[in-house]
């Protein structure tokens, strides 16, 4: 098989926090998640990278990926389209929203031909979880994935819920993955709640933030992942599919195993505008304490 390949999913429109944060200048000299996500890939190993985008912001894009690009780093672009289904189906006439990451992932599925890891392109994972899944990817056969988990209380907001995929985990093999929509920390109690599911969670909970590995063969499995999700939810204007639910059903039916790797580092990112200011500290830390050199270019 081909080297390791990253795959960045980046059409999304961040509709909380109100702009294209994709592109918003966080670290110390200007630089996007984005930048830091190609910086340590580049040095995990990853020399190829695929991003997943909306053609609206073609042009604004490539032209800030380019300029933080790692020299030696190959990169590719496939657009994600309502109307690239499967043969036969038409998105509904008053469809806007994009249909979810699963999606995102079928509309890139003529360029993978790798062991591929797969991230939001909004979100800051660390160097060393980009290591442990390269290094993982060496080692999948065309029936196991992997996914990075990070402590749930690693990836809160200060500023409002959040939503992640609670892990529940055996023997180091990934169970199921089910979905919270609203996870708050309460102001008093510093207690983890549920909204939607109303329980308290344990901080030490691991949780998905969509920072995958699959085998290339993997692609196999989603035009007809796809087929079943839109005939219960393809006339719905607002429904998404979600990798975690191809990979849940995948296990279910084990057709496929999903490795655990646990990380330690804190994720962070811009879920609402409010965290803006935490990222950029936290960043600016990372380059103080010696993480990152004062300027990725360098």
């Amino acid at each position: 098989m081909n080297n390791p390949m990253l795959v960045i999913m980046a059409a999304g429109m961040g509709s909380r926090y109100g702009g294209l944060k994709q592109l918003d200048a966080l670290g110390p000299n200007g630089e996007t998640l984005l930048a830091y996500a190609l910086y340590d890939a580049f040095r995990a190993g990853f020399r190829k990278t695929i991003f997943i985008i909306r053609r609206e912001f073609e042009t604004a894009f490539i032209e800030k990926i380019k300029a933080v690009l790692p020299s030696g780093m190959e990169i590719g672009f496939a657009y994600q389209e309502l109307s690239d289904l499967p043969d036969g189906i038409q998105p509904p006439a008053d469809r806007i929203k994009p249909w979810g990451t699963a999606h995102a992932l079928f509309c890139a599925r003529a360029l993978i031909d790798a062991p591929f890891a797969v991230q939001n392109a909004d979100d800051f994972y660390g160097a060393a979880a980009y290591e442990a899944l390269y290094k993982a990817l060496l080692e999948l056969n065309q029936h196991e994935s992997c996914m990075v988990g990070y402590r749930l209380e690693h990836t809160l907001s200060q500023h409002g819920s959040v939503s992640r995929g609670i892990c529940e985990v055996e023997q180091g093999q990934l169970v199921r993955v089910t979905e919270h929509k609203q996870i708050i920390r309460e102001t008093h109690t510093r207690d983890i709640l549920s909204i939607d599911f109303q329980q308290r969670l344990a901080p030490e909970l691991r949780c998905s933030m969509n920072f995958w590995g699959f085998h290339p063969q993997f692609v196999t499995h989603l035009e007809k992942a796809c087929r079943a999700f839109l005939k219960v939810h393809g006339d719905d204007l607002t429904a998404e599919w979600y990798i975690p639910s191809i990979v849940s059903h995948l296990i279910d039916t084990h057709e496929m195993t999903t490795h655990m790797i646990p990380c330690e580092s804190h994720w962070f990112g811009v879920t609402y505008p409010e965290d803006k200011e935490h990222v950029i500290q936290a960043l600016a830390t990372l380059h103080q304490q010696g993480d990152y050199p004062p300027s990725l270019g360098e």
